[in-house]
């Protein structure tokens, strides 16, 4: 028997929508026309596995028989085709081979198969060698893959050799400066020579010994300008400024630090001025003079929080309680740059860490990424870069894909252009965090206490994330870096977030870290001054691996706890219900020491005291650039092709101009691919209006509260303009903050309350004084801005690496405005109504061209209380592109128009508005506003845009907005499309319970990557339901007889099972929901499962994930667990090849469903719908017969009912446009849109009801 069998797994004609993509790709974008046909194969190698349970997956794991063919051993190349293969690099954390262990692990728990995955391209056509080889580069990111051969291996077991003895560098104490320098430069450090100068006279001097490899690596990581910040800890010993108009402002912005500094710090003689001093003086001073009172105050590093009065009301009236809102923004510029999908990925997944090991909840997330013209043929990629359309639909994928796997909000998505990001991607994550502060317990890591590790295994990837992301770029760096960037496993940080979510859990943790660049060294290290670790208890990936690899390789998904002894087993005992790895690893001691051992022998063993020097002393002279005034970014056009459209008179072609610019036409297909719905708490929806085209400016969220109800909801927005810093860092700064104000103000939020977080972002520092002139001058001006409006940044992160050889990024500094509000306060930009009148408040400037900071505080003070009395009901933050971008922004969303009135200059529609708003206030209201503005125009309801003599119709804007994009972020994948006429169902013959109980219970199984337990939980509680969730553990094989037997106990106790939304192992392996569907086919579930339908009368509910995993165990349509057949109804990948997160419109077209009771019959829905696999497919004879016996439930239609295949509506490409079906009584229900992700106030730029009522009929089915 062979050892190693193989097979190839194959989307039949019509359901490839992945090969179809990759050929229009090749086609179109790399110009070979002469390719025929693409084919692409998923290869599945595997050992160690029984006949019979291989069969089986074959069938279930490894493919599905209604959408995919099953090929054995090999395939067939075609005389004139050509075919490679593409791996994971060894050590590459690869979801899709994981996945399918556990669900093979599922069909029998003793089963230990090894599995390896591969991709395999077809390519048919007439190729040249050279072509041939353009493709495997495009296919092929050598960073994280490699192109595999053919041949199948004899054995999938890797044998490791046992690693060597940590070298100690003998004779390094008493090596001369050239001896020295030889040594450094052949290390391949991230610290200066200087630092390496400092650690041998440490060694010399204290220690009077030799330092082990491992000490050097784990003081490069500990030291690293990603760790430590040491560019921004750097003394700056001179000043200077150069000559020019701006000079004066500048200068004294900086004698206002200096003497706040002083004032702060008397003569402190550790006290100096550099970036980070900057950086934090405003925090200080603001927070001497008690305009801080609300921040808390941690020595733990994690986000920064405020502590907020929260209304909570549990059934007996209102109760104050004080909450934690946490905040954080991280980077991940250089990993996304080599790897995109990685690295963005991690950014999110670091992101949420830091508030997380904070103990807070982290519900919603904001990207900001900054990237070159992703439009541009790839022939113009420079070389050692990928190309820009690579790059940023790579990026996006893997941070939306982290973020809809983990169950994360995503409130926010913009993409800046500017031509310098070609130096190094911008990859920003905002998120935001809560946890009640009764929960959270800050105490000192004492002798004796316990550090357990938590949650993810230790590989070499990883390995020198933190110093890699602290060098320069170079060609050589996608060849060299691979092992430095991870692929996160989004299931696995789900799991702590339910774990720390649990305030039994929370309350044993005394202090925590997560896991980020610098892995068990810096995580644990940061924990204690003294502490004493065991590497060889960290778990591992795989044998093989060193002491210092297990000392410095970050890992995406750990956390690093200090607990009590007396708490440890209880600890570990939770973590191990949520199917946690949980290891303790290290003790405090009380010898300010840190010691890492392995194998018996002390491998690190540094002193406190010098590991917090940071390295050695850096210092270096500023000498700050003035911006010119001839060039005066607020005097010119952002847009050049505007300019001279305007100047030529053609209004029209100025407006078409401005809506096709990149940093104004529609993102819409970029921001699609992020869920952001689940939580069942967003207040704004990306996009709004009853057409969902008008983009919001802010996130607006409700606090995640699991039990009760409140009205506190948290706001965040950014602002800044890479064109504006680029010309002035200090301008730049000043305006990104009024900005990010601006756009919280006009979401309804009170300025005054607002705390920042900074983005910065700049080229890599020399010992050029002029280098330093833009972080300098862009701190400055936030400082500048910070005092002038009394509020304080408490937190940020800084990248300094943005150099790509001589090319720099363009000088960044992104503010983060956070802000906390009531649900009544917050009110959404689209126009509202036609006869609605449109003004402008204008911000006042100096001679300066700097914000009157007075005036600004009380015109938007004033905004805010006429939005309280109703006098504004819509308002957008103008930008750099004028009012003539925010009102078609405006009106797009209800396909409503607007006259503008002929007072309005033609250069008021165009030019720079920072800070400015543009409000929609009823005609009657205009009375009421006492405060100056500027009539714009009015609101119309023929959807066209109107100037003097100029008509631009509403579908022409469209057109030039949606275009630029689509090539690059497409919004369609199907050009032509048919009505569907399909009628009602209508029957008085509904399934009546005989089996009556007074409160029925719902039974919610939680697998890894289900995310939607919490919502549906609290849509059954709110319905009168009781409900039980169990996690199902497969750590072991135990874990998983235990789970079974535990699923199969709830399923007897309970008249309900709610097949929740998610990823189940992250939608692997190649398909949705084969884990939950497997684990659903043991047969003691099986039989529970149908002895709740068969002899209690039992429901079923399968939303999204749970549909799919309905269908794929046979619920739907067939009323039973049965194995899929070649022509079963299933769900498939979406026409469009990505996921979709948007709000969709669906009617009630049968009545049969207990689950349908509530609703009307006829009448069209609005529910958000968050999936990549949602496309219903089955052949006519099934449809037809689906619908006859009133099982289709749902269709997708337009607003007003018109059932409809074109992918505005029908967004999956649905057959028939079916989004929900039933079995043959109607007693299970699957549907794709999210009907749980329903609350008061959410989703309140949405028009039409979103309440189907499906739980509260289920439960008065049993009344």
């Amino acid at each position: 028997m062979e050892n190693v069998r193989r097979i190839y797994v194959e989307k039949k004609t019509g359901y490839a929508v992945k090969a179809q993509e990759l050929k229009e790709d090749l086609i179109g974008y790399l110009n070979m026309s002469g390719i025929e046909d693409v084919r692409m194969f998923i290869r599945y190698d595997v050992e160690n596995i029984s006949d019979e349970v291989f069969e089986q997956a074959c069938r279930t794991v490894f493919s599905e028989p209604p959408v995919d063919i099953l090929y054995r051993e090999t395939i067939e190349i075609p005389a004139n085709g050509r075919v490679f293969s593409v791996e994971y690099l060894p050590g590459q954390f690869d979801q899709r081979a994981d996945s399918a262990v556990q669900c093979v692990q599922f069909l029998k728990a003793e089963e230990q198969p090894i599995i390896r995955t591969a991709v395999t391209y077809l390519i048919t056509g007439d190729l040249t060698d050279e072509e041939f080889d353009k493709i495997k580069a495009y296919c092929i990111n050598p960073v994280d893959s490699r192109e595999t051969g053919m041949e199948k291996p004899k054995t999938l077991v890797t044998e490791f050799a046992e690693p060597a003895d940590v070298r100690i560098l003998d004779g390094f104490t008493t090596l001369d400066t050239d001896g020295l320098k030889q040594l450094y430069d052949s290390l391949g450090l991230a610290m200066t020579l200087q630092d390496f100068k400092h650690i041998q006279k440490y060694f010399a001097g204290e220690e009077k010994r030799d330092p082990s490899m491992t000490e050097i690596r784990v003081l490069d990581t500990y030291w690293s300008d990603h760790c430590r910040h040491t560019t921004f800890s750097t003394e700056l010993k001179n000043v200077a400024f150069g000559d020019g108009f701006y000079r004066e402002p500048m200068e004294k912005t900086y004698q206002s630090y200096l003497d706040a500094r002083a004032e702060i710090f008397k003569d402190r003689p550790d006290k100096f001025v550099c970036l980070m001093d900057l950086a934090l003086m405003a925090m200080r001073k603001l927070k001497k003079e008690g305009k801080l009172e609300d921040m808390e105050q941690s020595d733990e590093i994690n986000a920064c929080s405020v502590i907020v009065p929260v209304e909570m009301d549990y059934g007996d009236g209102p109760v104050t309680e004080e909450w934690l809102v946490f905040f954080k923004n991280e980077t991940h510029n250089h990993p996304t740059e080599i790897e995109p999908f990685g690295g963005a990925a991690t950014c999110l997944g670091g992101a949420i860490r830091d508030p997380l090991s904070g103990r807070g909840y982290v519900y919603q997330a904001m990207r900001v990424t900054g990237a070159a013209d992703p439009t541009v043929p790839v022939a113009d990629t420079l070389k050692g870069k990928l190309s820009q359309k690579k790059l940023v639909r790579g990026a996006a994928s893997g941070y939306s894909s982290y973020g809809n796997q983990i169950g994360l909000a995503t409130g926010y998505v913009k993409e800046i252009y500017h031509p310098d990001y070609v130096a190094k991607r911008m990859e920003i994550g905002a998120v935001m965090g809560a946890a009640p502060r009764r929960n959270v317990i800050r105490e000192n890591s004492d002798p004796d206490d316990i550090i357990i590790l938590l949650g993810g295994r230790t590989g070499r990837d990883g390995c020198g994330g933190a110093t890699g992301s602290s060098k320069v770029h170079t060609e050589k760096s996608i060849e060299t870096c691979g092992a430095e960037v991870q692929k996160g496993n989004a299931p696995t940080e789900r799991k702590i977030q339910r774990l720390f979510r649990r305030e039994e859990v929370s309350r044993l943790i005394k202090k925590c870290n997560d896991f980020g660049a610098g892995g068990v060294s810096v995580a644990i290290g940061e924990l204690a001054d003294g502490l004493t670790v065991d590497l060889d208890k960290v778990p591992k990936k795989y044998a093989g691996l060193d002491g210092t690899e297990l000392a410095i390789s970050e890992s995406q998904e750990r956390m690093a706890v200090v607990v009590s002894p007396k708490d440890v087993d209880t600890f570990l005992g939770y973590a191990a219900e949520e199917n946690l790895e949980a290891v303790p690893v290290a003790v405090v001691t009380k010898e300010p020491r840190l010691v890492l051992n392995w194998r018996g022998k002390s491998i690190v063993n540094l002193s406190r005291a010098f590991l917090d020097t940071n390295g050695a002393h850096q210092e270096t002279d500023v000498f700050v650039d003035v911006p010119s005034k001839e060039d005066n970014y607020f005097e010119q056009y952002a847009v050049p092709a505007v300019k001279e459209a305007v100047k030529a008179g053609d209004l029209k072609k100025a407006w078409k101009a401005l809506l096709s610019d990149l940093n104004v036409c529609s993102q819409k297909g970029l921001v699609e691919m992020f869920d952001s719905s689940i939580g069942a708490g967003s207040v704004l929806m990306p996009y709004g209006g009853k057409y969902q085209l008008t983009e919001t400016q802010a996130m607006v969220a409700k606090l995640p509260v699991l039990k009760g109800k409140t009205d506190t909801v948290t706001m965040m927005a950014y602002g800044f303009d890479p064109y504006l810093s680029s010309w002035s860092p200090y301008h730049g700064a000043i305006y990104a903050v009024v900005e990010s104000m601006a756009r919280i103000v006009a979401a309804g939020g009170d300025f005054s309350g607002i705390r920042f977080t900074f983005q910065e972002y700049f080229r890599r520092m020399t010992q050029d004084p002029e280098r330093w002139s833009q972080p300098f001058a862009a701190l400055l001006g936030a400082y500048d801005a910070q005092m002038g409006f009394g509020l304080p940044s408490i937190g940020g992160k800084d990248s300094m690496s943005g150099t790509f050889n001589d090319i720099d990024v363009p000088p960044t500094l992104v503010s983060f405005a956070v802000d906390v509000a009531k649900e009544k306060d917050v009110i959404s930009p689209e126009l509202k109504q036609a006869g609605n009148r449109l003004v402008r408040f204008s911000i006042q400037k100096d001679a300066y061209d700097l914000p009157d900071y007075e005036q600004v505080m009380a015109l938007y003070a004033k905004i805010t209380e006429l939005m309280g009395k109703g006098v504004i009901v819509s308002a957008y933050a103008l930008d750099s592109y004028g009012v003539a971008a925010a009102l078609s922004r405006m009106a797009f969303g209800n396909g409503l128009g607007v006259a503008i009135e002929e007072t309005v200059s033609a250069e008021e529609l165009f030019t720079n508005g920072l800070g400015d708003l543009v409000a929609e206030v009823p005609a009657d209201r205009l009375a009421d506003m006492d405060v100056a503005y500027t009539l714009l125009g009015t609101v119309t309801a023929e959807p066209v845009f109107t100037y003097g003599n100029m008509t631009l119709s509403e579908k022409e804007a469209l057109d030039a907005w949606k275009k630029p994009l689509e090539k690059v972020f497409p919004t369609k994948a199907v050009k032509d499309t048919d009505a569907v006429e399909t009628g009602l169902y209508e029957t008085n013959h509904i399934y009546v319970c005989k089996n009556k109980v007074a409160k029925p219970t719902v039974f919610i199984p939680v697998f890894p990557g289900t995310n939607c337990e919490y919502d549906s939980t609290k849509a059954f509680e709110r319905a009168g339901a009781q409900v039980v969730t169990h996690v199902f553990r497969n750590l072991s094989a135990e874990d998983i007889r235990s789970s079974v037997d535990a699923f199969a106990k709830e399923i007897s106790q309970a008249q309900i099972i709610m097949f929740p939304g998610g990823f189940s192992a992250g939608d692997e392996p190649d398909g949705s929901a084969k884990f939950f569907a497997t684990a659903f086919q043991n047969e003691k579930i099986k039989e529970e499962v149908m002895k709740l339908l068969k002899e209690r009368d039992g429901l079923c509910l399968g939303i999204c994930n749970g549909f799919q995993a309905l269908i794929k165990l046979g619920l739907v349509p067939y009323g039973e667990i049965v194995g899929q057949k070649d022509d079963s109804p299933t769900l498939t990948f979406n026409t469009i090849n990505r996921h979709i997160s948007k709000m969709v419109y669906t009617k009630v077209v049968s009545n049969k469903s207990p689950w349908l009771q509530g609703a009307e019959l006829g009448k069209v829905y609005v529910n958000p719908a968050s999936h990549g696999e949602g496309r219903f497919v089955a052949p006519k004879e099934w449809i037809d017969k689906l619908f006859a016996n009133g099982q289709v439930a749902t269709q997708y239609s337009d607003p007003e009912g018109r059932i409809s295949m074109d992918e505005e509506w029908n967004i999956n490409g649905s057959y028939s446009a079916i989004e929900g079906i039933t079995s043959p009584d109607g007693r299970i229900l699957g549907k794709m849109a999210h009907s749980e992700r329903r609350d008061r106030s959410v989703a309140q730029n949405i028009y039409g009801e979103q309440d189907l009522k499906i739980f509260e009929s289920g439960v008065a089915y049993f009344k």
